[in-house]
């Protein structure tokens, strides 16, 4: 029989993972990123979402300041920090829910965190900066550990899997084995099979499909499909808007116990999970 994880302990706080899929709400201080790039790029903007999302029952709050679109250009560490460092101020004494800081930045991950974030989010895997992983140690956050096939400027050139469901589930094995290692207390440890970070339309949908097999790492799974192209391949176009695609697959994902869905249509997300948790079937 399955088992899942039903708990997930922060810096300061412990989410109950229990009662069905938690919200992350996606607050991108970027003018690039793919979905959203530039809507929130100004201070005032940005924590005004912010505040919307809490109001409307995201669970956390996940804030980047570098977009890991396809292709997209890095930018440095102080520019990260120029862009995310006047909303965390602005948050900090407003918002109730935990705040995630979103990047590959040891400093950045400090940063926010000496401004009340409760978790850092890395895309990957925490290993491509070698000072993350004491950040990580030193601050006792929570952490999410994601899967990425090369880097957001080459993920899509050519992604190659042998099984993308056995290749991505044995890398998270192997890096939650590493967390261990290194003294992140399991309790800590949430991974993320990184759907579109180096996967075809296809792999994305393989893993979607096959999500519950993810629930063997023995950790908190969270997955980040919102709005991502191949919700468009299934929809036959590219121009379709995606919303409404990314409450088919949140169900699904619901469907499978997936504890944390990663979203940007908060509201939309709090009423229909409402609504299937009160009404999937009690067997089967």
């Amino acid at each position: 029989m399955q088992s899942y994880s039903t708990s997930w302990t922060l810096r300061s706080k412990r989410l109950d993972l229990s009662q069905g899929p938690l919200l992350m709400g996606i607050l991108n201080v970027t003018p690039d990123s793919f979905s959203d790039g530039g809507r929130h790029f100004t201070v005032q903007s940005a924590v005004d979402h912010a505040m919307r999302m809490e109001d409307e029952g995201a669970d956390i709050l996940d804030i980047g300041g570098e977009s890991t679109r396809p292709y997209s250009l890095p930018v440095d560490a102080d520019e990260e920090l120029n862009r995310i460092v006047p909303v965390l101020e602005r948050l900090q004494s407003r918002i109730q829910i935990p705040i995630s800081i979103d990047t590959m930045k040891a400093r950045v991950a400090r940063a926010a965190i000496d401004l009340g974030a409760e978790i850092i989010n890395d895309v990957s895997g925490l290993e491509a900066d070698p000072e993350m992983m004491e950040v990580a140690l030193q601050t006792e956050v929570g952490v999410c550990a994601m899967h990425m096939q090369g880097t957001p400027q080459t993920m899509q050139d050519d992604p190659h899997y042998d099984d993308v469901v056995e290749d991505i589930l044995g890398y998270l094995l192997a890096r939650k084995e590493s967390l261990l290692k290194s003294g992140i207390a399991y309790e800590r440890i949430c991974l993320d099979p990184g759907i579109g970070f180096g996967k075809t339309h296809e792999h994305n949908i393989e893993l979607i499909q096959n999500a519950a097999r993810f629930h063997e790492t023995g950790a908190p799974i969270l997955v980040g499909h919102s709005r991502k192209g191949f919700i468009a391949k299934l929809l036959g176009s590219k121009d379709t808007p995606r919303a409404i695609g990314t409450l088919g697959v949140s169900l699904s994902l619901a469907l499978q116990r997936i504890q944390i869905l990663r979203i940007h249509d908060v509201a939309e997300h709090k009423q229909a999970l409402k609504l299937f948790l009160a009404t999937k079937p009690l067997h089967g």
